[in-house]
C-alpha cells in the first residue's frame, strides 16, 4: 500500500485563459483542469517522489476516467477511488485576481456523488492496512453529513491503526451549509471538533484558526494583509491545550499587499518541546519571500501541506526547521505555477531552499 493517503473530493477546476474574467470569455473556451484540496496534496507528494494513494467517490462516466487518468499520470494510486452510479463531479470556476482585483471562486459542486456516499462504503481498515500518514481537511466534511461522518470515521480508524493523521483546517464559508437553521461557523466548529482529537499534525492560518476555533493571532488580519508573526506561537498553545494529541501545528503566514504581491512564509510549531520555528529565514532571523507577480494562489496551501508531510517523513531533511524551509519553498514555487497542482519536483524545492531565487535560465 501507498505511504501516503489522502481522502477528499476532486473537481473539475474551470478557468478563463490568463487574467481574463468569466464575463470575458464566456461564451467560449475555459481552461479545464483537475483540482481539490487533498488531490492537490497527493498530486505534489507524487511529484516530489513520495508513494502515494487518493481515496474518493466520483460518478461512473467519462469525465471521471478523465480525472482518474490524469492521477494515474503523476503516479498516484487510485485503487481507492469508487465509481459510482450516482451523484454528479463536481465544478469550481475560477478567475486569476491582478493588482488590486482579488481571485474568485465560483462552486458548482452540490449532489457530487462523495458528499451523496454513505460512509460506509469505505472500508478504512483495509485502505489504511500499510500506510504511514493520511490526510484530510476541512473542507471534504463541509461537503455534507456523510462526508463529514467518512473524514471522522477515516481519522478514528487511522489512529486505531497507528497511522499518523494530518489535517488542513481550511475553513470554506460557501460550503458549510448542510445543517440548515445552523450557523455555518458553528457546524464547522462542531464537525471539526469531533476530527482534530484523532489528529497529529494540523495546518492551519490565523482566519481558520479565528473561524473555526475562535482563537486569533493578536491583531493580524489576514484581509488587510496585516501579520502579527509573534502571536502565532501563542495560537498554537492554545490549539494544543484543547487538543492535546496535536504533536504539530504548522501555520502559514502570507501578507497579502495585492491579488499579483504576497509575502510567503510560515511558522512550525513542536509542541511537546514548546518550540517554534519560521521559514524562510535569514541570518537566523524570519524574512518571508517576497512573491511580486503570483501566476496563480490557488492551491498554494496544499503545496505547503505536501512539502511539510514530505520532508518531516523523508531522512534527508533533518528537524523541524529544514521541513519547514522545505514547505514554504514548495508553496512559494506554486505561486508560479497555473492551476492548483503544484509541478514542482524535489531539486527545485531544494534549489530554492539553497538560495536560487533569481530566476535564470537553467540549462
Amino acid at each position: 500500500m501507498p505511504e501516503f493517503i489522502t481522502f477528499g473530493e476532486i473537481m473539475m477546476r474551470m478557468a478563463p485563459p490568463g487574467f481574463l474574467r468569466l464575463q470575458q470569455t464566456l461564451p467560449g473556451s475555459l481552461d479545464v483542469t483537475f483540482a481539490g484540496a487533498e488531490a492537490n496534496v497527493a498530486a505534489s507528494l507524487a511529484m516530489m517522489g513520495a508513494d502515494v494513494g487518493f481515496v474518493s467517490a466520483l460518478p461512473n462516466n467519462s469525465l471521471s476516467d478523465a480525472c482518474v487518468n490524469t492521477l494515474r499520470g503523476l503516479g498516484i494510486c487510485t485503487r481507492h477511488v469508487q465509481k459510482q452510479d450516482q451523484g454528479r463531479l463536481g465544478i469550481y470556476f475560477v478567475e486569476a485576481g491582478s493588482n488590486q482585483r482579488p481571485s474568485r471562486v465560483i462552486y458548482d459542486r452540490a449532489g457530487s456523488t462523495i458528499s451523496l456516499m454513505n460512509p460506509d462504503v469505505y472500508n478504512w481498515p483495509s485502505i489504511l492496512n500499510g500506510a504511514h500518514s493520511l490526510h484530510v481537511s476541512g473542507i471534504t466534511p463541509a461537503l455534507s453529513e456523510e462526508a463529514a461522518t467518512a473524514t471522522i470515521d477515516a481519522v478514528r480508524s487511522a489512529q486505531s491503526m497507528g497511522v499518523r493523521v494530518s489535517c488542513d483546517l481550511n475553513y470554506r464559508a460557501k460550503l458549510w451549509n448542510w445543517m440548515p437553521g445552523t450557523d455555518r461557523k458553528e457546524l464547522a466548529t462542531e464537525t471539526m471538533t469531533q476530527v482534530l482529537p484523532f489528529v497529529d499534525i494540523l495546518i492551519a492560518n490565523e482566519a481558520d484558526c479565528g473561524d473555526v476555533l475562535g482563537i486569533h493571532a493578536g491583531d493580524s488580519n489576514v484581509e488587510s494583509g496585516n501579520v502579527e508573526v509573534a502571536a502565532y506561537p501563542n495560537v498554537a498553545r492554545q490549539v494544543a491545550n484543547r487538543f492535546p494529541n496535536v504533536k504539530l501545528i504548522a501555520t502559514t503566514l502570507r501578507e497579502s499587499y495585492s491579488a499579483s504581491h504576497n509575502n510567503w512564509g510560515a511558522m512550525l510549531f513542536d509542541v511537546d518541546a514548546d518550540k517554534p520555528w519560521f521559514a524562510p529565514e535569514a541570518d537566523g532571523k524570519y524574512q518571508p519571500y517576497e512573491i511580486k507577480n503570483i501566476v496563480d494562489r490557488v492551491g498554494g496551501g496544499d503545496a505547503f501541506a505536501a512539502g511539510l508531510l514530505f520532508a518531516i517523513n523523508h531522512k534527508d531533511y533533518t528537524g523541524g526547521l529544514e521541513a519547514l524551509k522545505f514547505a514554504t519553498a514548495a508553496s512559494c514555487l506554486a505561486h508560479s505555477i497555473s492551476g492548483d497542482f503544484n509541478f514542482t519536483n524535489r531539486l527545485e524545492v531544494d534549489a530554492l531552499v539553497k538560495g536560487s531565487a533569481s530566476g535564470r535560465v537553467v540549462r
